[in-house]
């Protein structure tokens, strides 16, 4: 059954009202029918089954039927941040990241980004990633869009590093401590408090450079290795946030 995700402000009073590219969606690419059933969500955990009783191009309006549980949310919040990959590559790590369960995805700047930022271009670009991360949700069936935030600084995301429980940094010269290994202690007895936020931060293309790996390690981001063989930068934050989702048991662990 098709999904779709609408501001809260337009879920109201038993009704839900669906404009724009959701309702031609509706109208001209599914075909949709006055009596059919479609499931809407206000992207804060709210979800409802709705029977569409007005239908144009430009504006779908639906009746609700019944409530439907909220329950497609990991309890553990996973913040993947991404230094910008070259090309499209930062548009399929948050397409993924949303279909895998990521709740918040931040791209950031570092020393070896090669991504040229031009900050006059940036809220074209972060409607068009608002988008697809909210797609890639409609199409898993969450209940929430993770929240894409504008690119920060190096700078900016040590700081917000500190919002999160445990903060982990993807580092392939790390030969000691591997994310494996850290999760599991995280999620074990002994970890000394529970962790409910968990960030993850990648790198670009070619690596951190040892400077950033020490601003990180004092800013309290622990480095670990993610096994015997390097990842790409779009790869990277897929595989780490599928591992922690697993060891917390959202996905069968």
């Amino acid at each position: 059954m098709q999904r779709y995700f609408i501001p809260p402000e337009r879920l109201v009073s038993g009704k839900a009202f669906i404009e724009g590219d959701d309702a031609r969606h509706l109208a001209l690419v599914m075909r949709a029918r006055i009596g059919d059933r479609i499931v809407v969500s206000d992207g804060r955990g709210r979800t409802v089954l709705a029977e569409i009783a007005e239908l144009d191009k430009t504006k779908v309006t639906a009746t609700v039927i019944e409530q439907l549980p909220a329950d497609a949310e990991p309890t553990v919040h996973v913040w993947i941040a991404q230094s910008l990959p070259k090309g499209d590559k930062m548009e399929t790590v948050i397409q993924k990241c949303t279909e895998i369960g990521a709740t918040r995805i931040i791209p950031f700047l570092s020393e070896r980004t090669v991504v040229r930022y031009d900050s006059h271009a940036e809220e074209k670009r972060l409607q068009r990633w608002r988008k697809i991360a909210k797609e890639a949700a409609e199409q898993a069936h969450r209940d929430k869009v993770p929240e894409i935030e504008a690119p920060m600084t190096w700078k900016q995301l040590l700081q917000a590093a500190s919002d999160a429980d445990a903060a982990l940094f993807c580092y392939e010269r790390e030969n000691g401590r591997t994310l494996g290994e850290q999760l599991k202690y995280l999620f074990s007895r002994k970890a000394e408090k529970p962790v409910r936020t968990v960030l993850i931060v990648v790198g670009p293309e070619g690596g951190f450079t040892e400077r950033e790996a020490k601003e990180a390690e004092a800013a309290g981001i622990v480095p670990v290795s993610m096994g015997r063989r390097i990842l790409r930068a779009e790869t990277a934050g897929m595989v780490g946030l599928a591992c922690v989702l697993y060891e917390a048991g959202e996905m069968g662990g």
